[in-house]
C-alpha cells in the first residue's frame, strides 16, 4: 500500500487508505476526559464490514482522543496490508 498518511488528522474527517475508511469518534466520559474510538470500514452493501475499537487510555481533550484513534487506525490498516502482502 503506497498511500501516505496526511500531515494533520481531524476528528471530523474520515480518511481512506486503500479499501479502508478510517473514522475517529471520541466520546466524553463522566469524569470529563475522553475515550478514543476508531471505526475501520471496508466493502460496500451486504459485503460491508466495520471494525470498531475502543482504547483503554483516556485523554484530556476531544482532539487528543481523535488523533490517537486515527493513528491507531492507520497503524492497523498498514499492519493488515503488510500481513496480506507477506503471509507466513
Amino acid at each position: 500500500m503506497s498511500a501516505a498518511a496526511p500531515r494533520t488528522l481531524s476528528s471530523n474527517s474520515p480518511l481512506t487508505l486503500g479499501r479502508y475508511r478510517i473514522s475517529a469518534s471520541p466520546r466524553a466520559m463522566a469524569c470529563g476526559r475522553f475515550a478514543a474510538f476508531v471505526s475501520i470500514a471496508s466493502g460496500s452493501g451486504s459485503a460491508c464490514t466495520d471494525r470498531v475499537m475502543r482504547f483503554t487510555e483516556d485523554f484530556p481533550t476531544h482532539e487528543a482522543a481523535a488523533s490517537y484513534a486515527m493513528a491507531q487506525g492507520i497503524d492497523w490498516v498498514r499492519d493488515t496490508a503488510r500481513q496480506s502482502q507477506y503471509p507466513n
